[in-house]
């Protein structure tokens, strides 16, 4: 995602109020939502587990438990700021998930640096604090958002003009070689660009609304 894309949010009055989409998980039966809520999450879990020093595997796992944790809990939560938000609630969630994986791994050997020879061996476990700091879990959130919001604005728009977009924003491609390849003018390549940034932030900021 280019560094050009902002967060903004939308007017009040457009969108749904903050806990619509909390309020949509309480029904377990609501797979529209919950694949939404899937869609936006399932990546900030996964990338957080490996910055945790998890695997791949390992951190798949974590994604999974996670959402079966917030399917069984989220019909008790209760948004209020003043408690602590949702945002908060589900790194709670993420740590607790990423400390069963570590103590799954059990004990390991390691060398006693306090011999001489480095030969002797002893057991430990797996330090089970997982420091994962506030800063870290805002910028991978923001990064779901903007993934989310961009999938979701894909999905609404042209696919050629989103074909522009990507080749222009993602591939870094000159603004004269898309326009050539598409036979259309460059100016064009520009509005386009523009117009779905300002998509992206609209729904950056709605998806932010329903899930802080």
């Amino acid at each position: 995602m280019a560094e050009i894309l902002y967060y903004a949010a939308m007017p009040d009055e457009l969108i749904p109020t903050r806990a619509s989409l909390l309020n949509r998980l309480k029904d377990l039966q609501d797979q529209a939502s919950w694949q939404d809520f899937y869609n936006i999450y399932s990546r900030l879990i996964f990338d957080i587990s490996l910055k945790a020093g998890l695997t791949r595997t390992e951190a798949q796992d974590v994604v999974q438990e996670t959402i079966v944790s917030v399917a069984r809990h989220i019909p008790t939560f209760k948004y209020d700021p003043s408690l602590g938000s949702f945002k908060n609630w589900l790194l709670t969630m993420t740590r607790w998930r990423i400390t069963d994986q570590l103590r799954k791994r059990g004990p390991v050997m390691v060398h006693d640096s306090e011999t001489q020879t480095g030969t002797r061996t002893i057991e430990r476990i797996p330090d089970p604090t997982v420091d994962i700091s506030a800063d870290t879990w805002d910028a991978e959130w923001k990064r779901s958002l903007i993934a989310a919001a961009e999938g979701n604005v894909k999905r609404r728009i042209d696919p050629l003009k989103y074909q522009i977009y990507d080749l222009y924003v993602h591939k870094g491609w000159a603004p004269e070689k898309v326009a050539a390849t598409f036979n259309i003018q460059k100016n064009n390549v520009y509005v386009n660009k523009t117009r779905i940034d300002a998509m992206i932030r609209d729904e950056v900021g709605r998806l932010g609304k329903e899930m802080l």
